[in-house]
Formats: structure tokens, C-alpha cells, sequence
């Protein structure tokens, strides 16, 4: 018996092998990434329904979302790098929920409505801090959960 294929929502249509990954299961993969997304998109606006700001002060709840979010796919990531995991993992978990979940175009949205309020210092300080934060919790998310798969008996 044959192992399932993996699929791979991420195609870049001009290698040939990743092409041939568009035929596998289009309906599948398109079903987890919406189901995933609908749930992420519904856990960020509950969040961001509880921490409400101001156009001039510190969009806290954005800002939570999208740290916590970038930690999550650094430990995604790190999960799907060293497990063997069920073939719609990745699109219904990192695709759907994470890109549900994440919202960086509320990230531009709420630097541009600070500076629009005549609050560039917030704007500039949110700007950077997510960015730097970001990737700082991509990069702990996957040592952490490398770390933890290490320590539970390692790889595949």
C-alpha cells in the first residue's frame, strides 16, 4: 500500500512537479483552507471584539493576533518539518486557521488610521514592533517546538 501524497497548497505553477500537484485533490484542500480560515477569522474577531483601541492609541488585539499567530506557524512548521502529519494538516491548519487568525492588512490598515489621527509616533512604534516581534516569534515558535519534538523522541 502506498503512502498518501502530501499536498501542497503552495504551488508555484511554473515547476512542472508542482503542477502536477494542482490535480490531487483541489476540492479537499480548498475545503480545509476555507473551514480552517472561517475558524481563525472567527477567533481573531472575538479577540479583537475584546480588546477594542482607539485610531490614536496602540492596536493591542492586532498586534496579540498577529504575534501569537506568527509563534503558532513557527511551531507549525516546526511540527510539519520533523512528523508525519495528515496530508491537509498544512492547508487546513497553517493556511486556513493561521491565515484566518493573522491579519496583516488590519496591521497597514491601523498604522495608516494612527497616522491619519495625527499619532505618527504610535503608528511608527506599532509598525516596527510587529515586524520585529514577528519574526522573532516565527523564529521562537519553531526552536521551541523543535526543542519539545526533540525531547518527545525526535523526527519522522
Amino acid at each position: 500500500m502506498s503512502e498518501p501524497r502530501r499536498v501542497d497548497p503552495d504551488v508555484d505553477l511554473r515547476v512542472p512537479a508542482d503542477r502536477a500537484e494542482l490535480g490531487a485533490r483541489p476540492a479537499a484542500v480548498l475545503g480545509a483552507i476555507a473551514v480552517g480560515g472561517v475558524l481563525g477569522a472567527l477567533a481573531r474577531a472575538g479577540l479583537q471584539a475584546a480588546l477594542p483601541h482607539s485610531p490614536t492609541g496602540f492596536p493591542w488585539a492586532t498586534f496579540a493576533v498577529n504575534v501569537t499567530g506568527c509563534l503558532l506557524i513557527g511551531a507549525l512548521t516546526a511540527v510539519l518539518d520533523r512528523r508525519r502529519v495528515p496530508p491537509l494538516t498544512r492547508p487546513f491548519l497553517g493556511v486556513g486557521v493561521l491565515g484566518g487568525f493573522t491579519t496583516f492588512s488590519a496591521y497597514v490598515v491601523d498604522v495608516h488610521a494612527a497616522l491619519a489621527a495625527g499619532a505618527p509616533v504610535t503608528a511608527l512604534a506599532y509598525l516596527a514592533a510587529t515586524l520585529v516581534a514577528g519574526l522573532l516569534a516565527v523564529l521562537a515558535g519553531d526552536a521551541l517546538a523543535a526543542r519539545a519534538l526533540a525531547e518527545r523522541g525526535g523526527g519522522r
